[in-house]
């Protein structure tokens, strides 16, 4: 056990029981006394309140002050935990997050429950039929798994993968799986509703020292290009939202003008379209012109 993870268990136990001795932390971590005593040295000159009781029936404890104020966390650090929780319960449906949750709650008077900040999500069908894809995710990159399936891409192309899977990623409304692809030898980035039929492998991998790709490809971001459009006071608040009230301008009395950064694709375009009527491009016009485009494509689905 490395040191640092022996600390926050001599912790977490120290806040559990009165008093624990040196002996019995010693035959607990397999370590020496000495060592548990300069782990004690640590910990006081961390400003954790540990005392020591000497005698037959001796040990070391922790201020009751420190136990009283739930496991070294005030009533508001855990309510702004309950709450970031309970935002990623919504996302995630993870019975796991549930449980934690209500462990949280536990540990917190009934009437400092302020609910303060209130997070409410749509409760998606498709959310729930993620669920298993999640957690078989999650469990092959717990245990270093490889991990195969079929990916489907915007085009509807099929393609066989596998994958080092690294880590999971959420992302505006959408999941994600970041590893290493070892059909294209790169590290890539997949979006969890495109995945299918997904199996665990038998064989693990050893992480690559080459993390820092990873990284890479997780901070990837389309070219985004500068557009001006002019938007209805009732979806004003939108685009304070987004991005920001320095971006709003004053137009005329029926519009505003806003300057904003957007992709020019598919993605831009589905973006700016949501806003039907309210919104309209002005400039550039080689971005007036793709997004014209893309709307009488759109028009010939129903011509």
């Amino acid at each position: 056990m490395e040191k640092i993870e022996r600390l926050i268990s001599i912790i977490m136990i120290l806040l559990q029981k009165n008093v624990v001795s040196t002996t019995e932390f010693s035959q607990l971590f397999k370590v020496s006394k000495r060592t548990i005593l300069r782990d004690m040295e640590t910990l006081s000159l961390s400003n954790i309140p540990i005392y020591s009781i000497h005698g037959v029936n001796g040990g070391y404890g922790i201020m009751d002050e420190y136990k009283i104020d739930k496991r070294l966390l005030s009533s508001s650090d855990l309510e702004n935990i309950l709450t970031a929780l309970s935002g990623l319960e919504q996302i995630l449906i993870n019975e796991e997050v549930e449980v934690t949750i209500k462990k949280i709650e536990a540990m917190i008077s009934p009437l400092s429950l302020k609910a303060s900040i209130q997070l409410s999500f749509y409760d998606w069908q498709g959310r729930s039929e993620l669920l298993h894809t999640l957690r078989s995710c999650q469990e092959s990159i717990l245990k270093r798994r490889l991990i195969l399936f079929d990916y489907i891409d915007k085009d509807g192309n099929i393609t066989n993968r596998i994958i080092e899977p690294y880590q999971l990623h959420f992302s505006e409304t959408s999941w994600y799986l970041k590893g290493f692809c070892l059909d294209r030898m790169g590290y890539r980035t997949f979006k969890l509703y495109r995945i299918d039929n997904l199996k665990i492998d038998e064989k693990t991998f050893k992480p690559r020292d080459s993390l820092l790709e990873l990284e890479h490809e997780a901070n990837y971001q389309p070219q985004l290009v500068p557009i001006k459009v002019l938007i209805s006071p009732s979806i004003k608040d939108q685009f304070i939202e987004r991005y920001g009230r320095k971006s709003i301008e004053n137009y005329s009395s029926e519009f505003f003008l806003v300057t904003i950064y957007v992709p020019q694709n598919s993605i831009g375009f589905q973006f700016l379209a949501s806003f039907g009527i309210h919104l309209k491009i002005i400039a550039p016009k080689t971005y007036v012109d793709d997004f014209r485009n893309y709307l009488n494509k759109m028009m010939e689905k129903y011509a």
